[in-house]
């Protein structure tokens, strides 16, 4: 098997020599927010150049108004806020007519009523934004540590390989390891000989071998070899490889004499099963809960993956297809893998307020001096959830704008779902409304975002920490 030096893996990307350079320009926009003074509310960002701002104008009312347009200027720091409410608005003390403009900096006060008391008040913020500036970015790179081992050509669709971090065509790696499954006990990595524990497609270094060929088209191979690659390729998503016993879990795409012999497999490989059948060398996903394999069908209208973190789960498209667990074949039940409408709670997740469980304990006491449950909380919550009334922002999930009550999440995700709204019902409770030992605590400077929550017991104890952060890189 021929090697051509060291294989090109992402830790080496910034080190490598000479044949290409790539010039990156990294630009993101300075970002602007109306904070309000009352923590109750949430911060209003500023994300485009010319934006209406609707929020709510006094504390006492949850209905949101269209009171003002505000405008960046192209001074740092700078914008203009255009009154469009039907009243009169207070900037920096200074009354604003209905259609009155006038030019705002970072820590202007602006109350959106005609006098101050009744009405709430914001505070415009330009977020803390380092990476604001134009960054240029010089790589070089030498051809010779793009290509792929076993074929000597630039990658293509290239997959990693780990613990190594070698990197082959998928078609290549896919071919290597199925030779790997008939003659030895672990796939071993075709350049090192290292066991392989798991090789997953590499995005990144994807996007670097077609800026390479645009760059030499006579890197590029002949349409037909492509062809061949991708007729041989089977990772479609990240694949754990364990021994030979354990990877008959994990087998993307088998043979027709393979899917006799293995004891485990995707239902559907084995026979029909509401009229589909997989093809030979059909892409398959690895759920993250049972490690049973299914089909990946990109068109279906049942969800494959979590909204929540991007993981394959097949407890939804099992039980589309009325397939229940069986010896041969794991398979998930349907309540796995649920839309959140579908979900219920019956205790505080372990992660909710950071995993500090003197924090943990107010809110269940707050919640039970209220007479109500956990699944009433969040069930409450969930409603302004989805009807958009809070902020997603520190939403620890992924897709977190285009989630709703019919999104299907896993366990893992619903739980901090729970947490952020338990966060949200915590933070908008009045001080009066807290035990007095809870009620009498100072808030930490670093709110949420406090480290030292973590390892000193006393610190976790003494000061509040659902709160936001005042010092430090968080706070707005």
């Amino acid at each position: 098997m021929g090697q051509t030096g060291s294989a090109f893996s992402p830790s080496l990307f910034l080190s490598l020599s000479v044949k290409f350079s790539f010039v990156l320009e990294l630009q993101s926009n300075v970002m602007f927010a109306c904070v309000p003074l009352d923590t109750r509310f949430s911060d209003i960002e500023i994300r485009c150049n010319d934006m209406v701002i609707c929020s709510e104008i006094k504390p006492s009312s949850s209905e949101r108004h269209e009171w003002c347009i505000i405008t960046k200027n192209l001074g740092p720091g700078s914008a203009t806020i255009h009154n469009k409410s039907s009243d009169a608005i207070l900037v920096d003390e200074a009354i604003i007519p209905k259609d009155g403009a006038v030019d705002i900096m970072c820590g202007s006060e602006i109350v959106p009523g005609p006098g101050g008391q009744g009405f709430l008040q914001y505070r415009f913020t330009v977020m803390p934004a380092p990476e604001s500036r134009t960054q240029l970015l010089k790589i070089s790179i030498d051809p010779e540590n793009a290509k792929c081992s076993i074929c000597l050509n630039v990658w293509h669709d290239v997959v990693t390989a780990a613990p190594c971090l070698h990197n082959f065509c998928n078609g290549c790696f896919s071919e290597w390891m199925r030779r790997c499954e008939k003659k030895h006990q672990h796939v071993l990595c075709p350049q090192c000989r290292t066991t392989v524990q798991y090789v997953g497609r590499n995005h990144f270094l994807q996007n670097i071998q077609e800026e390479m060929l645009k760059a030499d088209t006579a890197l590029g191979r002949p349409a037909e070899d492509v062809a061949v690659l991708d007729s041989s390729a089977s990772i479609q998503s990240n694949l754990i490889i364990g021994s030979k016993r354990k990877r008959r879990l994990s087998t993307l795409s088998p043979t027709l004499e393979e899917r006799d012999s293995l004891p485990l497999r995707c239902p559907q490989c084995v026979a029909p099963i509401g009229g589909y059948q997989c093809e030979r060398h059909g892409a398959h996903l690895q759920c993250h809960l049972c490690r049973g394999m299914m089909p990946f069908r990109a068109n279906l209208q049942v969800p494959l993956h979590c909204m929540g973190c991007d993981r394959p789960f097949c407890g939804a498209y099992w039980s589309s297809e009325n397939v229940t667990p069986g010896e041969s074949s794991p398979v998930c039940s349907r309540e796995t893998f649920i839309p959140i409408s579908e979900r219920t709670t019956t205790r505080i997740p372990f992660i909710t307020h950071e995993m500090n469980r003197h924090e943990q304990d107010i809110t269940q006491r707050c919640i039970a001096q209220m007479g109500k449950t956990v699944q009433d909380v969040a069930a409450e919550w969930f409603k302004r959830f989805n009807n958009r009334e809070i902020d997603r922002s520190r939403m620890p999930l992924n897709h977190a704008e285009t989630i709703t009550a019919s999104t299907h999440v896993c366990n893992d995700c619903y739980d901090k779902l729970v947490g952020f709204l338990l966060y949200w019902f915590r933070i908008t409770l009045p001080r009066d409304h807290l035990p007095a030992d809870a009620a009498a605590r100072e808030d930490c400077w670093y709110g949420y975002a406090c480290r030292t929550q973590h390892h000193n017991e006393e610190h976790a104890r003494k000061r509040n920490h659902v709160c936001r952060p005042t010092r430090g890189n968080h706070h707005s």
